[in-house]
């Protein structure tokens, strides 16, 4: 337990993951939180605005970063749709692990159906969901040229309007990187508002039915 809790605080600490592992450790966690099933839990959103905070006071350069998260985005997302494509209505039966759990699977089956083909967009910008769109565009034969087109819209946009969003907040705000925690915190709680409105919703709907 000590173990995975030191793990947790070394995975969240993305100040340390930007400054340590620069453009390439970057890279391979946004392939890995975009195209592995277990890459749900990994720091996306915080991750990409903190390294647009470095690029703005010049520890990264900005171009290639942004061409190789955006590579890296599209590339995962092709990758979990072919894990959907080859392994299918079997994801739905494998049991529950540390690294699975086939509740974020279904969870994000039904946005599918709620929003359509567009969820490779939306769930760019939703944790968890990122992950498992694409494993579920695959599972439900979505035509491939359908799905690279959304994958490369998401995927781009998504590491824009992060990375962009550090950049230019750093460029505003010189001393941002005193308060770089503050903005951490605020990241991750706006990127996981859309989860808790959901189970707010859920749970307001449940109170109901028992009310009646």
């Amino acid at each position: 337990m000590e173990f995975l809790w030191d793990l947790f605080h070394k995975i969240y600490d993305v100040e340390s993951l930007v400054r340590v592992g620069g453009i390439i450790g970057l890279t391979v966690i946004v392939f890995t939180e975009t195209g592995l099933l277990v890459g749900f839990f990994l720091p996306g959103d915080s991750l990409l605005v903190t390294a647009g905070l470095f690029a703005a006071r010049g520890d990264i350069e900005l171009v290639p970063l942004l061409i190789a998260l955006s590579l890296a985005a599209v590339v995962g997302d092709t990758v979990g749709y072919n894990i959907g494509a080859r392994t299918g209505p079997r994801l739905f039966t494998r049991p529950d692990s540390l690294l699975f759990n086939r509740k974020h699977l279904i969870t994000t089956k039904e946005f599918y159906e709620r929003h359509g083909p567009f969820t490779i967009v939306i769930a760019r910008f939703i944790p968890i969901l990122r992950t498992f769109a694409p494993v579920v565009a695959g599972i439900g034969a979505m035509e491939y040229r359908r799905f690279i087109s959304y994958n490369v819209i998401g995927g781009i946009g998504w590491v824009l309007t992060t990375v962009l969003g550090g950049y230019f907040l750093g460029q505003m705000i010189p001393n941002i990187h005193d308060h770089i925690h503050k903005v951490i915190v605020i990241v991750i709680v706006l990127s996981l508002l859309p989860a808790i409105i959901k189970v707010a919703r859920e749970k307001m709907k449940l109170a109901t039915r028992s009310e009646r």
